[in-house]
């Protein structure tokens, strides 16, 4: 059975055919410009579509940055997407392809790729993915199945109060940025051992360990993974995170239970789309 993948983005956009689990074409071109209306936008998409799409296609699942009405398929406020306010996209798309169309929130298909990822006799029971780029996403997924909350809006934990902020902006690329740094330089000076980079990234760890107790408090997990261009810097800030986590969640034996995963996969968002 082929399924479509799509992952979404405010900068990209991303498609991939998939077979028994397998990625066996796609395509990667720059997202929709922000100056597009709708149904330029819809057009752009469904042309891309037509690229990869084929006789036997089954389904296509859609995973976008944003609020989503998983029943019926209507996005809301896409993030970086100004024309995206209130959009039908199953509906559309279905109506155009004549497959069915499966439309979630892209964290949530993350988690979902992720989660698809482990080996059949290794699956999580309870998995939370903490998606650690611009932003902070997260999706969670309970015996193999997504859990959304009744809007969609489930794992939205960055948005917390913490410090002056979220913790969001303290998870975030925002938190390097705003101490005058670009998170991918700053890796670059961390593996030459400079002692300003790697005490910045000492404190990301400590935020970052803030919300992962967050995340244990609110889903007791069996595995956290870390996705998301930041999570390639895990090994600068695992240590102060580990650190927090054991000086400030009471539940010892909890955190020793816990599996901690890196997931850079550039694949798993379309892998996860194909599996909503």
């Amino acid at each position: 059975m082929a399924t479509l993948g799509i992952d979404i983005g405010g900068t990209n956009l991303s498609l991939g055919l998939v077979e028994d689990g397998r990625i066996i074409q796609e395509i990667h071109i720059p997202s929709f410009r922000p100056e597009m209306t709708l149904d330029e936008t819809l057009d752009y998409l469904s042309a891309q579509i037509e690229r990869v799409f084929r006789v036997g296609t089954e389904k296509i699942g859609v995973g976008v940055p944003s609020v989503v009405d998983i029943e019926k398929g209507i996005v809301y406020d896409t993030q970086n997407i100004p024309s995206w306010s209130v959009v039908p996209l199953k509906e559309r798309l279905e109506k155009r392809f004549g497959v069915p169309v499966a439309v979630n929130n892209d964290a949530n298909c993350f988690a979902m790729g992720v989660y698809g990822a482990y080996p059949a006799d290794a699956k999580p029971g309870t998995l939370v993915v903490v998606t650690l780029g611009t932003g902070v996403g997260m999706g969670i997924v309970i015996d193999g199945k997504l859990f959304c909350g009744a809007n969609c809006g489930a794992g939205e934990l960055g948005c917390l109060p913490y410090k002056d902020g979220t913790l969001e902006d303290y998870c975030g690329k925002r938190f390097f940025t705003d101490a005058g740094w670009d998170s991918r330089s700053l890796a670059a000076n961390a593996r030459e051992g400079d002692p300003e980079a790697l005490l910045l990234f000492d404190a990301f760890g400590h935020h970052l360990g803030a919300l992962m107790c967050t995340v244990m408090y609110a889903y007791d997990p069996t595995h956290i993974a870390l996705a998301g261009g930041l999570a390639n810097n895990y090994p600068f800030f695992r240590r102060a995170m580990e650190s927090y986590i054991r000086e400030h969640f009471p539940y010892r034996k909890a955190f020793e239970r816990l599996t901690i995963d890196i997931c850079t996969d550039d694949n798993v968002p379309v892998l996860g789309a194909s599996l909503i």
